[in-house]
């Protein structure tokens, strides 16, 4: 599976092609985004997928902030610019979970560990969290995956 900084990059060279504007220009600046992060510290480091992700999200949460804020400025045609952005960018993003799905997994990880011998208390939060966080990266609500967690433990 190629990665997302490469889809990007691909998907660059496809609109500049295409001219495609928008999707060039929203492209062309998360990319800048991500060298920027990359090359901006002291020293050079390399995101992996779910930094990238993560960035991504960042992103276009922004944009439909941005959005909202222009709406309510009643600047309609910035509005949509942004959620035009907006939409371009969650494309890239992996599938949203269903707290369904979310559950299975967290289940999942509670069996593993259980099956490794480690008596789960609500000291062993942490552990479990590492292994439903791992799966679940940015396709669900932190904060609800905790409160799931914590009640499975209960």
């Amino acid at each position: 599976m190629e990665n997302l900084k490469t889809r990007l990059r691909d998907d660059m060279k496809t609109h500049l092609k295409a001219g495609n504007k928008v999707a060039l220009t929203t492209v062309r600046n998360l990319i800048g985004e991500i060298n920027t992060r990359e090359k901006g510290g002291k020293t050079p480091i390399e995101l992996d997928e779910a930094a990238v992700i993560s960035l991504l999200q960042k992103e276009a949460a922004r944009r439909r902030e941005t959005a909202q804020t222009y709406i309510e400025a009643g600047a309609t045609d910035r509005a949509d610019a942004e959620t035009a952005e907006a939409e371009i960018i969650e494309a890239y993003l992996p599938a949203p979970l269903d707290e369904a799905a979310v559950s299975g997994i967290i289940d999942s990880a509670i069996a593993s560990l259980k099956a490794d011998g480690v008596e789960l208390t609500m000291r062993s939060m942490g552990s479990v969290m590492k292994l439903v966080s791992a799966e679940v990266a940015g396709r669900f609500d932190g904060k609800k995956v905790s409160e799931m967690v914590r009640a499975a433990l209960a």
